[in-house]
């Protein structure tokens, strides 16, 4: 009984430090605030990219929907300097998402990614299709 227990809290104690590990890695700007290489819309295994023609205030418009998601702030950059990058957090684990928005003339690139992990299951390309949703229902 004394090993089971042994295991049992050795395991426990893998899982809380990989769990803080998550929430509390550091993002690094120079990683993950790149400008997105997108030239047609696409999911991936673990994220999704858009090709918005979103107008000269495209970027201005994503960014109100981006900052009033829930668990969302900002990485990097501004709407001044035409490039922005978010980070999201899941609700429960607190696993990060980077979304990146360029600005290139009246076209909005947008690259959403995750960090940890292989798969997302889709949850990027969800994310992204509802924000521009919103930012439709917004312009």
């Amino acid at each position: 009984m004394g090993r089971l227990m042994t295991i049992l809290y050795l395991g426990l104690a893998v899982v809380v430090v990989a769990l803080g590990y998550v929430r509390l890695a550091p993002s690094d700007p120079a990683r993950w605030h790149v400008r997105p290489e997108v030239s047609a819309d696409r999911d991936f295994a673990s994220g999704a990219a858009r090709l918005v023609e979103a107008g000269p205030d495209g970027l201005a418009r994503f960014d109100a929907v981006a900052r009033a998601a829930p668990r969302t702030g900002v990485l990097a950059g501004s709407v001044g300097e035409g490039m922005v990058t978010y980070i999201q957090r899941s609700k429960w684990l607190r696993f990060p998402d980077y979304i990146t928005a360029w600005q290139d003339g009246d076209v909005l690139r947008i690259l959403s990614r995750q960090r940890f992990g292989s798969r997302d299951l889709g949850v990027n390309a969800k994310r992204l299709d509802r924000w521009l949703a919103r930012m439709g229902e917004a312009g």
